[in-house]
């Protein structure tokens, strides 16, 4: 009866102490991110705007900073033509 009462112990102490993974910071689908720093030194990172006026705009009063997306997949395109 101990070690059923210990199994059921550890695996709730186990569910209890799973932390959810972290999701991406960067949404690809936005060339232009603004990285929001909040209280408690935590950053944030929202990645929702198509131009930097647009973002400069939101932040504005805030502590809040814009910058370009790394990870945006709309950035190069090969130009049409041949391929060889």
């Amino acid at each position: 009866m101990s070690v059923k009462l210990a199994c059921i112990i550890l695996a709730s102490g186990t569910i209890l102490a799973a932390t959810p993974a972290q999701a991406q910071t960067y949404n690809p689908s936005y060339p232009i991110c603004m990285k929001r720093y909040q209280w408690g030194g935590s950053v944030y990172n929202d990645c929702r705007f198509t131009s930097m006026a647009q973002c400069a705009a939101s932040a504005s009063g805030l502590p809040a900073m814009c910058l370009i997306n790394p990870y945006f997949e709309g950035g190069y395109r090969k130009p049409p033509g041949r391929t060889y």
